[in-house]
């Protein structure tokens, strides 16, 4: 069935929401923590891993809620309007510094940061479900997928390119030093407002319609038929990897502006008071080159597959990865090529993912006779957050090791451990990933067999593709 495009573009407005608090995370929350808030570089990589460890494991839990969820408006929709707004208020209180001492505000950190990441799941899994129930065909699902990250990576474009002008300008106030704290607080505020507005909208715009032939599942059959299905666990590993390989990246990148290149403002519109710098700019380049990438994911994937598509793309961020370590103090121009670079091969795989964890769960209805969708994408969430930890957790360890001070000069061993942190260890996620798709077994072919037999069999049961209001 082919979907209208104001479906698609509802759809899409939902990553946009998610992916712009994920951006401020994952670029900003642990310089944040660090620099502005107040806590070391190994207090951080510790929290995100106990958070994120016990977040990853709530994943599941939010899809098998999902999966028996029960509603005029289906099964995961509803999830886009009731957890909408908790979203947006936990999302600013993570950005809010207490008036508390070093102690005190661990805490805090530990409390808010947990609740997001809770909260989070609760609507990013639905929502990333819902992609299983629109539609049963899988190149509609490789377009909604790419509508999905455009969206996604439009979002996290707004992010980046006003996160820090917005924090500067709340952060002044009159002939007072400036208050970052106060700054960051009401950046999330303005982020936190237009996101639950999105969701309201991928609420009101979208419809499930996909039933499975057997209805009633056992919880025990669920689990079994996931822990049997290969070509999720393939994927399983290189999701892993490949947020990985992004997470890394992405916490040290503020760092190696601030400490290796030590570069000023790439520009400013002294009007407007608004000024622009480097580690902006790099920021705005990767994620419109992360949208090229993912625009040409559907096109290219049509013409040579899905699997040799996610191949290429990851060997090619593995080896523009390497490039990054030789590049001196002074090459900033470089520096930005190859994000560019980097980027676009990155965008290549984030709609393909999660197509293809779509395909993997019709490989088990076809399997099986059973169908758990939510299930499926919550396991796979779960994924994407593990490797999220990984990557942030090391990162602050790393830093911690290689002897990080915040808002002093590091010394050459420190910022040796930062270029490696924006170059070779994110090569090697990159890398590991590229390796699991070359065992990967689900091919085109192969794919539309097996959706022509559910579709055969959902007619012969009665219950063809059905929607919800």
């Amino acid at each position: 069935m082919k979907l209208r495009l104001r479906e698609k573009i509802g759809y899409g407005f939902g990553d946009a929401a998610s992916s712009m608090f994920w951006k401020l995370f994952s670029m900003y929350l642990m310089f944040y923590y660090t620099d502005i808030f107040g806590i070391s570089a190994a207090a951080v990589g510790t929290m995100f891993l106990i958070t994120r460890i016990w977040d990853a494991a709530f994943d599941p839990f939010v899809g098998i809620l999902g999966d028996r969820t029960e509603t005029r408006w289906g099964k995961f929709r509803p999830y886009l309007l009731w957890v909408a707004v908790p979203f947006g208020i936990i999302g600013v209180l993570t950005f809010t510094t207490p008036s508390f001492g070093a102690g005190g505000k661990l805490i805090y950190a530990y409390i808010t940061y947990s609740l997001m990441m809770m909260i989070y799941s609760l609507i990013n899994v639905p929502y990333a479900s819902l992609m299983g129930v629109m539609t049963a065909d899988g190149k509609e699902r490789t377009t909604l997928a790419t509508f999905r990250f455009i969206f996604a990576f439009g979002g996290s474009l707004v992010v980046l390119a006003a996160a820090e002008p917005l924090a500067g300008f709340f952060s002044r106030s009159g002939n007072a030093a400036p208050d970052l704290q106060r700054g960051w607080q009401w950046a999330a505020a303005v982020f936190a407002v237009i996101a639950v507005i999105l969701f309201w909208f991928t609420f009101a715009w979208t419809r499930e319609r996909i039933k499975p032939v057997t209805e009633q599942t056992s919880l025990k059959h669920d689990v079994g038929d996931l822990l049997k299905n290969k070509p999720w666990f393939i994927l399983l590993g290189a999701g892993i990897a490949t947020i990985f390989f992004n997470s890394i990246r992405d916490g040290a990148a503020m760092y190696y502006f601030k400490y290796y290149l030590s570069t000023n403002a790439a520009f400013s519109i002294p009007a407007l008071k608004f000024t622009m710098g480097w580690s902006s700019l790099y920021f705005v380049l990767g994620q419109t080159a992360n949208i090229l990438g993912v625009v040409l994911a559907k096109p290219v994937s049509d013409r040579i597959g899905k699997k040799n598509t996610f191949f290429a793309a990851m060997l090619s961020a593995t080896v523009f990865s390497f490039m990054v370590y030789g590049l001196s103090p002074d090459s900033v121009g470089l520096v930005l090529i190859l994000q560019c670079f980097i980027s676009a091969s990155a965008g290549f795989v984030f709609p393909l993912l999660w197509s293809m964890y779509a395909d993997t769960a019709d490989y088990s209805e076809w399997k099986t006779g059973r169908r758990a969708t939510g299930l499926v994408f919550s396991a796979s969430s779960m994924s994407q957050k593990f490797g999220w930890t990984l990557g942030g957790a090391f990162a602050g360890w790393l830093l911690g090791y290689y002897g990080f001070q915040a808002n002093v000069a590091q010394s050459g061993n420190t910022q040796t451990g930062i270029r490696m942190m924006v170059s070779i260890y994110p090569a090697i996620g990159a890398l590991v990933s590229a390796a699991f798709m070359l065992v990967y077994p689900l091919k085109e072919s192969f794919l539309q067999n097996i959706e022509a037999e559910l579709a055969a069999r959902r007619a012969a049961s009665g219950k063809p593709d059905q929607t919800t209001v």
